[in-house]
């Protein structure tokens, strides 16, 4: 595997793949939790799925965390070694003149990103895991909606979590269209651009909405 990712074409690629896993879970992430906007009864009865079935739990959730993990590595790696090339060329390199801000500044987006991944661990992940694991309390059907709202009382979580997706929103800008065309897709350039754009802002919105609306509904 080392020798593999040393190769920077299998990094770009390898980067591309955990991309799109994530993309994916994202996905699913905001299916299930903008269903609390509408039905408590179904956020509740989705989120205990998720939270008790087995291969979610073993299978699923082992290998979210690794891909988390994986692609913060991988693109803080990349952009050591872009960083790296660039200042061995023999050309004044311009940041400004041949990137986008957003491309140039994908460390920075992602830094904030993985701060903010901390922030949402430590606010739903250790407490389930506590709950499961550590206090073993009684599973109870009906509990997650109201640990969701209770989550989003405080007004500097709530401009935190707004704040990450829009951060959020500008490095899928990029991104989604950087994981497809580093996997080779780049005839479908036109279609990938329009719907990365529409992924990259209505995902993260949709997180945003979720957020001002239990802030404002509790």
């Amino acid at each position: 595997m080392s020798g593999f990712l040393s190769s920077s074409i299998a990094r770009k690629v390898a980067m591309a793949l955990s991309a799109l896993f994530l993309i994916i879970f994202l996905l699913i992430h905001l299916t299930v939790n903008i269903t609390s906007l509408f039905s408590e009864n179904v956020f509740n009865e989705l989120s205990h799925f998720m939270g008790t079935n087995f291969l979610v739990q073993f299978l699923m959730q082992p290998i979210l965390i690794f891909g988390v993990v994986f692609h913060f590595v991988m693109g803080f790696v990349l952009e050591l070694k872009n960083r790296g090339s660039r200042s061995v060329k023999y050309v004044k390199y311009n940041g400004a003149a041949n990137a986008s801000w957003m491309s140039r500044n994908m460390a920075i987006s992602g830094g904030v990103i993985l701060a903010f991944l901390v922030l949402h661990f430590i606010d739903f992940w250790f407490p389930e895991m506590n709950y499961k694991y550590i206090e073993f309390l009684p599973e109870d059907p009906t509990r997650y909606f109201a640990e969701l709202q209770h989550k989003f009382t405080n007004p500097l979580r709530v401009g935190a979590y707004v704040i990450a997706f829009v951060l959020l929103a500008l490095h899928l800008l990029h991104g989604f269209q950087s994981a497809f065309q580093s996997i080779g897709l780049n005839k479908y350039t036109k279609c990938v651009k329009t719907l990365g754009k529409i992924y990259a802002i209505a995902i993260p919105a949709g997180f945003i909405i979720i957020a001002l609306f239990h802030y404002f509904n509790h």
